[in-house]
């Protein structure tokens, strides 16, 4: 596996051989800390453009399973069937933007002569002319999305994102929903959010999962009638 020195950009942790229709194929899926699976015989698949957004009460497994895509599982044992892509990026709520590298620099980190590509990237993330600000200039909504232009100008097959904006005030995040989803039709990864946030779940995904111990307890499509309360339901929250 190699990753960059923010621990962003990784190869998969196994060579993929799925099948065209499928860009993540997981059975099986059990990652253990000490005597608690973390993750208990997971069964997932994405597939190629398609956005998931996995919800989960703290301690789910939502992010174990994030990094087990992005091969940053080393340190946890288990087992299972993991197919994902060659080429994934990952995104988090810190954009882990290195404070003495410009903008740009940033940007197109681990990948020699493309300069040109990060402007391009840049561009597309509104920040066209900040290619040499320093990241102390910019805001928290800049960062993230500087974080953004990072992962995809290297055109992932698949893109993890652990609460990305959880972080930003209300309008900001409304405002990084709207470019990530303009980001994701452009670049048509497929697309695996980590979120506590139902409404962001329901706006961003077009199928939303709630992963209770370490296992899929709820699956819905983002365009079922009911699906914010079916989703709430399945979280233990009902209404008073």
């Amino acid at each position: 596996m190699a990753q960059d020195a923010g621990g962003l950009i990784t190869q998969a942790p196994a060579v993929s051989s799925q099948a065209p229709q499928l860009r993540i194929r997981i059975r099986n899926l059990t990652r253990t800390y000490g005597e608690r699976a973390v993750l208990d015989d997971l069964d997932l698949d994405i597939r190629p453009g398609e956005f998931v957004a996995l919800l989960g009460h703290s301690g789910s497994g939502k992010s174990t399973l994030l990094r087990a895509l992005a091969g940053l599982d080393y340190d946890v044992s288990g087992h299972g069937e993991l197919d994902v892509p060659a080429q994934v990026s990952v995104v988090f709520q810190d954009a882990r933007l290195l404070p003495w590298q410009k903008v740009l620099d940033n940007v197109v980190l681990g990948l020699p002569g493309a300069e040109d590509r990060g402007r391009r990237a840049l561009e597309e993330v509104g920040l066209k002319g900040r290619e040499n600000a320093w990241p102390n200039e910019l805001s928290g909504g800049e960062q993230q999305r500087v974080a953004l232009a990072r992962s995809l100008v290297r055109e992932p097959e698949l893109l993890l994102a652990d609460e990305p904006f959880g972080a930003l005030d209300a309008l900001t995040r409304l405002k990084m929903h709207a470019l990530l989803k303009k980001l994701c039709l452009a670049h048509n990864p497929a697309v695996l959010l980590v979120t506590h946030d139902v409404d962001e779940a329901i706006a961003l995904a077009d199928r939303v999962l709630v992963l209770d111990n370490g296992r899929i307890a709820a699956e819905r499509r983002s365009d079922e009638q009911g699906i914010r309360d079916d989703l709430l339901r399945a979280l233990g929250v009902t209404a008073a």
